[in-house]
């Protein structure tokens, strides 16, 4: 791909963000009900391809188990609120009426509490026992330490996360996870990132991992972007992604499933990141708006209360409906906010496409004003695209 100059001492490519791209639809069309929207990884499959994102605001037992029975699967953070406290209600409760500009330093008080490894246990049995897949995740620092919890709960998808997740993680202190051996001897399917490149994105798939998280920065949250300088927009990033996946299967015949992890807020969104390369989708901001939401209102991302270098913010978030609107709908509302899936279904089945696999052939273009092209009243009245 063509660099742009950025000075005479420094080249780069151009990335684009979902805004900056349209789905072409095609020469065909079908019904809605004809489309089959379910996603498969490992040996579990799923009637949406759908990860609730694991912050605390956004998935606790409860909706880890309510987005498990709508057709998703929802991934408790290991290492936030639901581990070091038996009853976290009250300390959600004061999180939602801090002062914005007493929140981080709360909560970071709040988050010093230690992990307790009998409550990581608990925790993944809750959610077990309600009969739906159990997916969970901690950063690759304390894999090593709760990976005998994860085993005695017997948790069915796990999920080791952070910012930037490296299969070549350096250090002269500490001996770092091997993910490589790690994943190959560990008996529970393992999904890691994020990654936002090529390189990246094949060098964690070569460890063994079922799927791959795409997504540095992009969630509404994150202020990584900004605190570190670090990222890549999400289309782009994606369509990387995707192009080590396409290497990766012909290197070994395995397939990976790539899951583009933030920045979706629209099932335009969703469908745009499908069509880019993405088998299923981690979102967070739109289930924090949810009524069931652990965050009541408010949503923040894992970094958000690291002791020394918070990144991530607590943002406020508009109570949209229940779990159930907001991933199948029925929508009361025009915005795209509403039965995101929905939208994804209408979205492929417009373009003429039966499966998720089938659309990521679809035609995109590079339409920057696909946002604002004829939207002059709504955006003026602050309705439909407007927001």
């Amino acid at each position: 791909m063509a660099e742009v100059e950025i000075g005479r001492g420094k080249s780069g490519r151009r990335a684009y963000g979902f805004d900056d791209i349209a789905i072409v639809p095609s020469r065909r069309t079908r019904d809605p009900e004809d489309v089959d929207i379910s996603w498969e990884i490992d040996a579990y499959r799923f009637e949406l391809p759908l990860m609730g994102s694991a912050m605390d605001g956004v998935i606790s037992p409860a909706t880890a188990i309510e987005i498990g029975r709508l057709g998703g699967v929802g991934v408790l953070n290991l290492e936030g609120i639901w581990t070091r406290y038996e009853d976290p209600e009250p300390l959600l409760d004061e999180i939602s009426h801090l002062d914005t500009d007493k929140a981080t330093a709360r909560m970071q008080q709040i988050y010093s509490e230690p992990i307790k490894p009998e409550l990581v246990t608990q925790r993944v049995r809750e959610i077990k026992e309600a009969g739906v897949v159990s997916c969970a995740s901690l950063t690759p620092q304390r894999t090593e330490q709760f990976a005998q919890a994860l085993l005695d709960a017997e948790l069915d998808l796990f999920v080791i996360q952070g910012t930037v997740v490296s299969a070549e993680h350096v250090s002269k202190t500490v001996e770092p996870l091997n993910l490589k051996r790690f994943i190959r001897e560990f008996d529970i399917p393992v999904i890691v990132g994020g990654c936002a490149s090529y390189q990246a994105a094949l060098h964690l798939m070569r460890t063994g991992a079922v799927g791959v998280l795409v997504g540095v920065g992009p969630g509404h949250a994150c202020t990584t972007r900004g605190v570190l300088g670090l990222g890549v927009p999400q289309a782009t990033a994606i369509a990387d992604a995707r192009a080590a996946r396409a290497q990766h299967l012909d290197e070994t015949g395995v397939y990976v499933q790539v899951i583009a992890d933030g920045g979706m807020g629209t099932g335009g969104d969703i469908a745009k990141a499908i069509v880019c390369g993405a088998d299923a989708v981690m979102i967070g901001s739109p289930l924090a708006a949810a009524h069931e939401a652990p965050g009541k209102g408010y949503h923040w991302g894992m970094a958000t209360f690291h002791p020394t270098l918070p990144r991530g913010a607590r943002v406020k978030t508009t109570t949209r409906g229940s779990l159930q609107e907001i991933l199948v709908g029925p929508a009361h509302e025009n915005d795209g906010r509403l039965n995101l899936f929905g939208a994804l279904r209408t979205s492929m089945a417009t373009c003429g496409y039966e499966t998720v696999k089938e659309f990521q052939k679809a035609e995109v273009m590079v339409a920057p004003a696909l946002q604002t092209e004829g939207k002059v009243l709504q955006k003026a009245q602050g309705v439909g695209m407007g927001h």
